[in-house]
């Protein structure tokens, strides 16, 4: 595999500058597209809130929903339904994540994909948990008044919880995909849709709810590149010291084309290079044609 070479960086050790000192990692800023989304995203959300805040027609879209009672409708979809929002809640769906996540940390030598969700999952317990315990909002199974957004009487509905942790859990294994991450978005974009859809077709939740949990839980994804730096650098300090318990006196010196490169990024990058068969160049290596994809993932 051929490398590029920055012919104006300074001599020095490999992975230090002149001074001795580490490259500092520098990560892209938030894309414009990034900015539209996420701001387009909070201002959904905080109609959401506000509009079940104020008591607004979206109370009444809770109630008339509720009132049609999917459930009693279509009872045939009643098992199915049950199972999948089983399957659906954080102790399954975890599970199942979490075995993707440790085959992934193995293979690429790194925490980080255990890391990445850890943080995911406490940004969304510290979020969607606090506007739980503020808005103290009853279920439909438990409303009390016909037409009252059953706010500030100890329950625990608001946002559902269902659907933000199956946006959350799904959506991080489709950000920490190397491949098929298109594929992987669309199977968690599938996922948290049917979850949200399941909690109102068995009354669990007020649609509201279910709006606010999409929206939550997508912000929490938005989010995460910001924590990037700090994960990385966890994840470098989780390698040298278990470096360390295996005897090694030092990190060995990281090549020159992995400068500011983490642990993680290089294992990607060496395997989407061996999948692939790119090169830093962008070229085909049997036919020497460029092939306009990118041999680091974005």
């Amino acid at each position: 595999m051929r490398t590029q070479t920055n012919d104006a960086a300074p001599l020095g050790r490999p992975g230090k500058d002149v001074a001795g000192r580490s490259p500092e990692r520098r990560w892209p800023p938030l894309t414009r597209t990034h900015k539209i989304l996420f701001g387009a995203v909070i201002v959904l959300y905080a109609v959401v809130v506000v509009g079940v805040l104020t008591n607004s027609w979206m109370v009444a879209l809770d109630w008339d929903t509720m009132l049609i009672r999917p459930y009693k409708r279509w009872p045939q979809l009643l098992p199915y339904l049950n199972v999948w929002i089983i399957a659906g809640q954080r102790g399954p769906s975890a599970i199942a994540a979490c075995i993707w996540l440790v085959w992934r940390s193995h293979r690429a030598r790194s925490m980080r994909p255990l890391l990445v969700m850890g943080t995911a999952l406490l940004l969304l317990n510290m979020t969607v948990g606090g506007v739980k315990i503020v808005t103290g909002r009853l279920g439909p199974h438990y409303a009390h008044y016909m037409g009252s957004p059953e706010l500030f009487a100890g329950g625990q509905i608001f946002p559902s919880g269902h659907t933000a942790n199956s946006v959350v859990t799904w959506g991080v294994l489709a950000y920490l995909a190397v491949r098929h991450r298109r594929a992987g978005a669309l199977v968690a974009g599938i996922t948290a849709a049917s979850i949200g859809l399941t909690t109102v077709y068995l009354g669990t939740h007020w649609i509201s709810d279910v709006l606010a949990g999409w929206t939550a839980g997508v912000l929490v994804l938005l989010v995460l590149p910001l924590f990037e730096p700090v994960i990385t650098s966890v994840d470098d300090r989780i390698q040298q010291l278990w470096r360390g318990r295996r005897g090694a006196s030092q990190p060995s010196p990281a090549p020159a084309t992995a400068q500011g490169w983490s642990g993680w990024d290089q294992a990607v990058r060496d395997e989407l290079a061996g999948v692939g068969g790119f090169s830093d160049d962008q070229t085909d290596r049997p036919t020497g044609r460029p092939t306009g994809r990118r041999g680091i993932p974005g």
